[in-house]
Parts: structure tokens; C-alpha cells; sequence
């Protein structure tokens, strides 16, 4: 491939991630995809990214915008096109009739219904070339999509703020507030990404947390995640979770797998688990935490409990490994984003 011609497709990749982060949570169960269509001189011709359940897919939209000028170009996209007939028709037949020359793809689709798009493309003379950017695409919006295709359950990131000492809270209990401005308003961007919030009982009576998704003037979002609360003590009836600005579903119990196979049976791809201690401890244990997410503001406690309580961690051996994906700043705190060491997103 041409030096020029691989920037072109980058580019063009780049680009489809971008728009697709933009729709990430419209979209679920069905993954946020991104195309870039461009015409057979390499120019941007359409971008589409896939509408919310019963629209048209990425590439729809985006041949759409492209026209006449598809014909001989090429699409990127962050996912194989769709080879099967489900609330819309296959985005194959769709690429075939617009005159598609080249599909560059970053991921296959795992999804035994929709996987298949790539060897109908190329019996049909399309060249078709998969991989382009692909560790971006599935560290980027498709994460949360892939894992639970993969896994048959939602994708967990576990978001806490602490100190540097690790704490999370001061002995007397207060928490609020440990993160800065900054990082706050980027955990209110995430919340309205994401399908579900998820908190612990114990959480909900010492906070009293609404655990929607606002905007820095402090407005909610057009989207709101569901919320989920865990646990086994009663919530008052005036509780902030319990309100009207967004679903609210109680599970009784810790149990983990029993909370996510619910929400998997929802249609959940994406969960945010918000705390507490107990609860995080809790999804650590049984192993299903993918990303772990700390906000650690640069001051020190030196007492008040911990970010994590028991995790099932009897000696230094059993210790939960980590791979560090990402470390930056928010405002004056650290942001780290790291995944279990053993797999991957």
C-alpha cells in the first residue's frame, strides 16, 4: 500500500472512530459504528455512524450522504459490514449496490448472526482488508460492544476517586469532594455514554447520589443511563435515586453474575459500577471487572476507608493484576485507566 494511500485510509479510520464515540450508549444492543465513504479519488464523500435500535446502520448513512460518489470508493469502517437481515437489511447489499470498490474494516464482527459481511463482499469482487487501526477501534468505542459479545454479559469499568493514600472517604465519612471539578464534569460525560450505573445500597444511604448524567451548567443530558442500585437494605422513598430524571431498577443481593446476567437480559452492553467499597470488592472478587478507571486527587487522609474493601485477596499471590492502558490529568488529579493484566478491553 502507498504511503499516501494508507495516510488517506487512516484518516479516514480516525475519523469514523471519532463520530461513533459521539453515539456511543444511543446505540445498544447493537454496537456504535462509524464509516467514512470516499470516493474513488480518496476524498471524503459521507460519514454515517449507526442510528439508535430500528435505524440504519452506519454505512447507510453514510452512502447516503456519499451518493453517486461511492461508486468506485472505498468504505472504512470501524466494524465488518452486516451480512444478515435483521430490523434492516444487510449493509452488504447496500455497499454492492452503491458500487463499492474497497472495504477496509477495523474489527471482524463477532457476532455469529451478523459476521460473514467480509466474504460476501470479496465473492462479490470487493477488496476487502481487515485490521486497519483495529487495537484503536477496540480500545475506543467498541469496546464495551466486543467484550459483551464475546463474554455474553455487559463490560464493567469501575470508576473511583481517591487520595493518594487510597482513601476514599475522610473517618468521619464525608467524600464529597475527593475529585476535582474537572473530573467530575468527565465522569458526568462518561455516565451519558454509558447503558447503566450501578451503585451499592450502602452508597445510595450515605450519599444520597442521583447518579445522573449532567452538564457543567449543571443541566442533565438528553440521554440518561439506567440506574442500578445493589443490596439488601430498604431505600427511603425520597431517596435521589429514586426519582424521575431517569429508570431506576433495585436488584436485592451482591451477586455479581445475577446483576449483570439481568442486565445483559436488558439489552446492557456498557455498566459504570460507581462504588461503594463493598460492591466494588464485590465485582472484583468474582472476577468481573474489565477496566478499572481512578480519579487520585493529589491530597492525603492518612485514615477513612479504603477505595475497595474485601476482594477476595487472602496473600500477595492472589493480588488482582493490572495492565496500564492510559495515565493523563484531569485538572490537578491523575486519571489511570488499566485492564485486568490476563485479557484485554
Amino acid at each position: 500500500m502507498a504511503p499516501q494511500r494508507e495516510e488517506v485510509l487512516d484518516a479516514a479510520m480516525h475519523r469514523a472512530v471519532a463520530a461513533s464515540e459521539a453515539v456511543r450508549g444511543t446505540t445498544s444492543p447493537n454496537p456504535p459504528v462509524g464509516c467514512v465513504v470516499l470516493d474513488a479519488a480518496g476524498i471524503v464523500a459521507g460519514v454515517g455512524v449507526t442510528e439508535p435500535p430500528g435505524g440504519p446502520h452506519a454505512e447507510i448513512v453514510a452512502l447516503r450522504e456519499a451518493g453517486d460518489r461511492a461508486r468506485g470508493g472505498t468504505a472504512v469502517v470501524t466494524l465488518e459490514p452486516c451480512a444478515h437481515h435483521g430490523r434492516t437489511p444487510p449493509c452488504v447489499d447496500a455497499l454492492l449496490a452503491a458500487g463499492i470498490a474497497e472495504v477496509h474494516h477495523a474489527v471482524a464482527d463477532l457476532h455469529p448472526a451478523g459476521a460473514g459481511g467480509a466474504a460476501r463482499l470479496r465473492v462479490a469482487g470487493v477488496t476487502v482488508e481487515e485490521g486497519l487501526l483495529a487495537d484503536l477501534v477496540c480500545r475506543g468505542p467498541l469496546r464495551a460492544w466486543l467484550h459483551a459479545v464475546r463474554a455474553g454479559r455487559p463490560h464493567v469499568t469501575w470508576k473511583f476517586a481517591a487520595t493518594l493514600d487510597g482513601r476514599a472517604a475522610a473517618p468521619d465519612g464525608t467524600s464529597r469532594w475527593i475529585s476535582s471539578e474537572r473530573s467530575r464534569a468527565e465522569v458526568h460525560s462518561l455516565r451519558a455514554a454509558v447503558d447503566a450505573v450501578l451503585a451499592g445500597t450502602g452508597t445510595v444511604l450515605a450519599d444520597d447520589p442521583q447518579l445522573t448524567a449532567r452538564r457543567p451548567d449543571g443541566a442533565p443530558t438528553q440521554r440518561q443511563p439506567l440506574r442500578v442500585v445493589v443490596g439488601n437494605r430498604p431505600l427511603p422513598s425520597g431517596a435521589r435515586v429514586l426519582d424521575d430524571a431517569a429508570e431506576t431498577i433495585v436488584c436485592p443481593g451482591h451477586d455479581p453474575t445475577a446483576v449483570l446476567a439481568a442486565l445483559h437480559h436488558r439489552g446492557i452492553v456498557d455498566v459504570l459500577l460507581e462504588g461503594g467499597p463493598t460492591v466494588a470488592g464485590a465485582f472484583v472478587a468474582a472476577g468481573l471487572v474489565d477496566r478499572v478507571l481512578a480519579y487520585l486527587a493529589p491530597s492525603l487522609l492518612g485514615a477513612g476507608p479504603a477505595a475497595l474493601a474485601a476482594a477476595g485477596v487472602a496473600t500477595l499471590t492472589d493480588r488482582f493484576e493490572l495492565r496500564v492502558e492510559e495515565v493523563g490529568m484531569s485538572g490537578p488529579d491523575i486519571r489511570i485507566s488499566a485492564v485486568p493484566a490476563a485479557r484485554e478491553g
